[in-house]
């Protein structure tokens, strides 16, 4: 069975340049995916999750940000394949989706 880990924006704590260990490099990675707004990097505005599912029905905004999520990991990390999309909740703020996202580390 293959190794898989779970990552989401919070795991950001500290950015490390020139990560030399594939799995913290691609962890760390997904994790600034996952916290970029899609069209907020300059020169890079494809970079990073659209924000279409914005202000859309629970149901319908959860399919749309699994989808970003693949989309933009896909894309911008090669090294990983997508597992699983799943969400945490926050009781203070039930609109809020936080998606923790299950990979597998291609090549390693």
């Amino acid at each position: 069975m293959e190794q898989t880990y779970k990552v989401n924006a919070m795991d950001l704590k500290r950015l490390r340049l020139l990560e030399m260990e594939t799995v913290a490099s691609v962890l760390q990675n997904i994790a600034i995916i996952l916290k970029t707004p899609k069209g907020s990097v300059p020169m890079y505005r494809e970079f990073g999750l659209s924000q279409s599912f914005l202000d859309r029905p629970m149901p319908v905004a959860r399919n749309m940000l699994i989808s970003a999520v693949k989309e933009a990991i896909e894309r911008w990390e090669p090294r990983a394949e997508v597992v699983d999309v799943t969400f945490t909740g926050n009781a203070s703020n039930p609109g809020e989706l936080n998606p923790i996202v299950e990979v597998k580390i291609i090549g390693e």
